[in-house]
């Protein structure tokens, strides 16, 4: 990639990072996608994305799986784990937290697909994996109801 196309790019090679302490969507960067008339998936994992629970204020812990198909924008990786990590403190269900993630992706990028998965530890007795998804090209609108039928068959 030119140098040229990293224009948006702050946090990427910065080494005065500053962790956020509560959700910070603005930290969110994105450059351009070197390959626009492709469709292809980019498949982001989050490993350790805590949350806390908005009522007891106990943390929650899960993976969380991020798949789209860009179109001109592509998110940054460093700014998504800062991103996550933002929220850490914060106080939202699962579910919340998810849907939170793909509106600030679609928002930020613009995407033909997005969906995002949450894996969340089991807390009580009970796990909980929301999935939500966004079509931002028709042409994907099968793929969304095939993806939606396989998180719904993976549970």
């Amino acid at each position: 990639m030119s140098r040229n196309n990293t224009d948006g790019i702050t946090l990427l090679g910065n080494q005065g990072t500053k962790f956020p302490t509560d959700y910070a969507p603005q930290l969110l960067e994105t450059f351009e996608n070197q390959h626009p008339g492709n469709d292809y998936l980019v498949t982001l994992v989050c490993n350790e994305f805590t949350s806390l629970c908005p009522i007891t204020g106990q943390p929650d812990f899960a993976k969380i799986l991020i798949n789209y198909i860009p179109d001109v924008r592509m998110v940054e990786s460093k700014s998504l784990k800062l991103y996550l990590g933002s929220f850490r403190n914060h106080g939202d269900f699962h579910e919340d937290c998810v849907n939170i993630i793909m509106k600030d992706l679609v928002r930020l990028m613009e995407p033909k697909y997005i969906d995002v998965t949450g894996i969340f530890n089991s807390r009580g007795g009970i796990a909980i994996y929301p999935f939500a998804q966004h079509v931002g090209d028709e042409r994907f609108a099968e793929l969304a109801k095939q993806r939606m039928l396989q998180a719904f068959n993976n549970k």
